[in-house]
């Protein structure tokens, strides 16, 4: 397998699935604004995401891949196929009495994440009713992971990649064509996390068929492989926990500020997303299973070698993505939501925070390649502490912004944020050199300084020719579209053009893996 190939497949159906994220960002922008009713779908959809992130695609993930991937290369597919049934099964039956549960008393819940809402009665009841709705995304997403792991371990990356199209679809196509026939118009887009819940797992259905694998009923507690993956997600819980419970914490931060800040910090977190996703996740994904096998082999060279890969393309592609992020902060937020019911002042108050965000943008993408490192070995401890860790210094850093330096809200929370990530991906790091785990290839040197060259010339390039705040809230809409179209364009060839220049060749990340 030539990783580079498989990366550019994986981010390839990635970036289909965040442009249509983005395209549903600025629809729902136009359409709803960042007034009450976008809060509450924002603190509404949160719930399930967080779950997803917490328990499907995060500590279950993480716990489930080693093991299938171990089981995967001794044993029969038909014995690999029962324990992912079992798995599945455990789940569901976990899952359905939880969303039961949170169908018929949202009230819990809601105040868990957002109790500022109640200050405003209208906005805590529509939160609620928009979150007997939601919830039960998190059923058919934490059976699209299970099913989207297994594809992985096969080395079958694309679907799983790809199914988030079908969630933006689906708000997208229900916002259109339903938000005018509710009281509240937002619970258009409700009804349309469900059904693209349901799309991804149809698609997952027919993508595990097609690989030979059939998903049935099957309950056995005692299998000792389902138990492996129990005790392994318990620490990982704790560890993919504290990323979860500083989202909490900042949406509970957020939900006793001005109306719109939950809305602002949603916005801008779409915008950050999309780099993550492309390049972190991707990395991440495509590394896993190979790290998982040279751990197996008692291969340190080649383990060592991979993450090395890993961490290049990571400061390759993400450096410049920050700082891209940073400079065209209030182009792209113009040029992506300034319609309809998003004000001059939404999108001054989501570029600020974009920018907070930004800073952290390299440590959130460094976390998602240092962490399958642990992950692969099955030393979740390691990964748990460190998340530990960045949580407190996270909050510290929100109670020294907030409290001491009066920063706005929404910026003071999301530059907390990226610290925090920031400090996490040098904790991982540093306790991969201290395992010596991992062990830096030759020519880094080299490599930092073509980076640095090719990031002031980028950097200078926009600073030039990105214009004035003010210039992009009243330029025309398809004059935004050319404009920052050619800031990315021109960005693009100056970075790469000088690395180039320097000597640096696309050669050089080529990598095959068995």
């Amino acid at each position: 397998m030539n990783l580079l190939k498989a990366m550019s497949a994986v981010s390839g159906m990635t970036l289909v699935s965040r442009i249509t994220g983005l395209a549903r960002e600025v629809l729902t922008a136009a359409w709803f604004g960042a007034g009450l009713q976008m809060d509450a779908f924002n603190v509404a959809f949160r719930a399930p995401n967080m779950l997803r992130r917490l328990f499907a695609e995060g500590a279950f993930s993480q716990a489930f891949v080693p093991v299938l991937a171990e089981l995967r290369a001794r044993q029969t597919p038909e014995e690999t196929g029962i324990f992912v049934s079992r798995v599945g099964t455990m789940m569901a039956a976990v899952l359905l009495p939880v969303i039961a549960l949170v169908v018929i008393f949202p009230e819990p819940l809601v105040r868990l994440l957002a109790a500022g809402f109640y200050a405003i009665p209208e906005k805590a009841r529509i939160t609620e009713d928009l979150t007997r709705i939601t919830f039960g995304y998190i059923g058919w997403i934490s059976l699209v992971a299970l099913m989207g792991a297994v594809l992985n371990v096969e080395k079958r990356f694309g679907v799983a990649a790809f199914a988030p199209v079908l969630l933006n679809a689906a708000m997208i196509g229900a916002a259109w064509v339903l938000r005018d026939r509710f009281a509240v118009p937002v619970t258009a887009l409700a009804i349309g996390v469900i059904a693209g819940g349901a799309a991804q797992f149809l698609l997952l259905v027919w993508a595990l068929r097609k690989a030979h694998f059939q998903f049935v009923w099957a309950t056995s507690w005692r299998d000792p492989n389902v138990g492996r993956v129990l005790k392994l997600m318990i620490p990982a819980l704790f560890g993919v926990s504290a990323a979860q419970i500083s989202l909490l914490i900042n949406t509970q931060i957020a939900s006793t500020m001005p109306t719109g800040t939950v809305s602002w910090l949603s916005f801008a977190d779409r915008l950050m997303e999309f780099p993550t996703a492309l390049l972190g996740v991707a990395v991440g994904t495509i590394i896993l299973p190979s790290l998982v096998k040279h751990h197996a082999d008692a291969d340190s060279a080649g383990y060592s070698q991979l993450l090395d890969w890993g961490l290049r393309v990571t400061v390759l592609l993400a450096l410049p993505a920050a700082l891209a992020l940073g400079l065209l902060a209030t182009p792209l937020v113009a040029t992506l939501f300034h319609h309809g019911r998003f004000s001059g002042a939404d999108v001054m108050a989501t570029q600020a925070a974009v920018m907070a965000y930004g800073v952290g943008l390299a440590g959130l993408i460094a976390v998602k390649v240092l962490a399958p490192a642990f992950y692969a070995r099955q030393e979740i401890g390691v990964v748990v502490r460190c998340s530990l860790a960045s949580l407190i210094f996270t909050q510290a850093c929100n109670a020294v912004f907030i409290a001491g330096m009066r920063m706005p809200g929404h910026v003071a929370l999301a530059l907390s944020v990226g610290l925090g990530a920031c400090a996490n991906a040098i904790l991982l790091y540093a306790m991969l050199r201290r395992r010596a785990v991992y062990e830096p290839q030759p020519g880094w040197g080299k490599f930092t300084l073509r980076v640095l060259a090719a990031l002031v010339a980028m950097g200078l390039v926009l600073w030039l020719l990105r214009g004035d705040s003010q210039t992009w809230l009243t330029v025309e809409k398809l004059a935004r579209v050319a404009w920052l179209s050619g800031l990315i364009l021109v960005g693009a060839l100056a970075y790469f053009g000088v690395l180039v220049t320097c000597g640096w060749r696309p050669r050089q990340f080529f990598r095959r893996e068995s």
